[in-house]
């Protein structure tokens, strides 16, 4: 459900296993040196998500409060790992009367399933800059595989001398697998909002003191 610097001495941290790894693609060693525990700078990220609306406009909306776990092992991305824990009552679209409709019954039910999970089961480097990143997504109870692409961007040490790196993340779910089955007809035909959705992960993650 965006990792890691490359200036920095190594920081060479365990990692458990996902089981007997296959050889890797040859990595840049300088990413040896993003080993270690991060977590997600939320002012300077954004979890969000589009969907198409009344088949012809697109909505955009984000979660604002969630908490994150993050461990990459620039040495063998496999034993990388990540945990995202949503609050889905954080929703904004931007309008408050759709947000309120979004947290309620018909979909994500906030009171009853306050939380959406995202927990990293094994991580694949495909080449240069990208990864593939596979997990469980759990929404409303329900928990199904989904498949991210991770693409790093780059790292840099900030004026107050943070450590942080950049990733973008994608996805598309279909919602009505994890239970959000809400429509509405459209006389014209189609639908109201479509069961395809993009989720996005805008990621600056911050490396967290050792």
């Amino acid at each position: 459900m965006n990792i890691f610097s490359r200036r920095q001495s190594a920081v060479v941290e365990p990692a458990p296993a996902f089981g007997t790894a296959a050889a890797e693609p040859a990595l840049d060693p300088a990413l040896r040196a993003l080993t270690g525990h991060w977590t997600i700078d939320r002012p300077h990220s954004r979890i969000g998500f589009s969907v198409r609306h009344a088949m012809v406009t697109t909505v955009r909306g984000a979660f604002t409060d969630y908490d994150s776990t993050l461990y990459f092992d620039g040495a063998r991305p496999s034993q990388s790992r990540a945990e995202l824990v949503i609050r889905v009552a954080s929703v904004d679209t931007g309008v408050e009367q759709r947000d309120a409709h979004l947290v309620g019954r018909d979909f994500f039910d906030a009171r009853r399933y306050p939380e959406m999970v995202f927990r990293s089961t094994s991580t694949v480097h495909e080449g240069g800059e990208t990864f593939r990143m596979t997990g469980d997504l759990t929404i409303r109870d329900v928990t199904r595989p989904v498949e991210l692409q991770l693409d790093y961007l780059g790292s840099v040490v900030d004026p107050f001398g943070y450590e942080r790196t950049g990733f973008d993340g994608t996805t598309t779910i279909d919602r009505t697998e994890w239970g959000l089955v809400y429509n509405q007809r459209l006389k014209a035909g189609g639908t109201m909002v479509s069961e395809k959705v993009r989720l996005q992960f805008d990621i600056s993650a911050v490396r967290l003191a050792s």
